[in-house]
């Protein structure tokens, strides 16, 4: 047997493709050889098996396939080794490219004017410019970065908010709990990015919807979500629709996945509804970066982009 094998366990989608990539480097396997497999050296998962990992006792690191963490550190069992986030160019760029469309659809009107189209109605409507309109990015990491700079490019105010204090260019800056109302009171359009940690989980409910800016130039404050689902309460997004504390919404994510056929969501025609693909993880594009950071760590070299535990992300 090879001791220097990669355990992928995924769950939700066929792993074939990234195992017959990570293989061009080193033998994968899907399943451990019995409770105490020492021939693991990585994991690369995503919502992996319970306790998989705890049976590994030369497991050196573990790469998420996601951008998200949650489902690696909800494992109990979990083993004290270096966890390793998804930065990849591709899979920013995807994001990046999300936030940007659904920012614009929201400013340029595109419901009402696809509610026009439907009704074969002709009529120009008024159109404020990008400066009037305030972009409040909640979550300024590496995806947050790199959206807020794509639409201050366009000519949007961006606002960001975080746990803890980040500087970004061209973003005015608010963080902790102290900074999340003055935060929203100056936001018309929220994006929200966060990772799922105890902290945040359901963070997005109607107490936090109706601190957004409603008098604007869009007509409404409008919420655009593609972090993580289990961020928001679905319902308290329903009625901030029904009540008009949101004008709008495109959603991306969901508390429950894939979105059940009886959930009223489908059926509002004020929400936008992607199915958890703004970003899909590539491995095409994943699985380089993975392996090389694998042989950098053989060779006694640190890991980059590494997860806080005690942040969650």
């Amino acid at each position: 047997m090879c001791m220097d094998r990669i355990l992928l366990s995924v769950t939700g989608f066929n792993p074939h493709r990234w195992q017959e990539l990570l293989a061009q480097d080193r033998e994968v396997v899907l399943e451990p050889d019995g409770s105490n497999d020492p021939s693991i050296r990585y994991a690369v998962v995503w919502k992996q098996k319970p306790n998989v990992l705890a049976r590994l006792p030369n497991l050196k690191a573990i790469f998420s396939i996601g951008a998200g963490v949650d489902h690696i550190l909800a494992d109990r069992t979990l083993p004290d080794v270096p966890i390793v986030r998804v930065i990849d160019p591709n899979l920013t760029q995807h994001m990046v490219e999300y936030i940007v469309w659904r920012v614009m659809d929201h400013h340029r009107q595109g419901l009402a004017y696809r509610a026009q189209q439907a009704r074969k109605v002709w009529n120009e409507r008024a159109q404020r410019t990008a400066q009037d309109i305030s972009v409040g990015i909640m979550g300024i990491g590496a995806l947050g970065s790199a959206a807020a700079k794509a639409l201050t490019s366009l000519g949007f105010h961006v606002n960001g908010w975080s746990r803890t204090e980040r500087k970004v260019s061209g973003v005015n800056a608010y963080h902790g709990e102290s900074g999340l109302i003055p935060f929203l009171n100056s936001t018309d359009i929220l994006v929200v990015l966060l990772p799922l940690t105890d902290q945040t989980r359901g963070i997005i409910n109607y107490e936090l919807l109706r601190e957004l800016r409603r008098r604007n130039g869009l007509g409404g404050a409008v919420l655009i979500s593609a972090g993580r689902g289990k961020l928001h309460k679905d319902a308290d997004i329903l009625r901030a629709l029904e009540d008009g504390t949101l004008k709008e919404a495109s959603l991306d994510v969901f508390e429950q996945e894939p979105l059940p056929k009886t959930s009223p969501i489908w059926g509002n025609p004020k929400v936008f509804i992607t199915p958890h693909a703004a970003a899909t993880s590539n491995p095409a594009h994943l699985v380089r970066p993975m392996l090389e950071q694998m042989r950098a760590a053989d060779e006694g070299k640190p890991l980059l982009n590494l997860v806080d535990r005690a942040a969650g992300y």
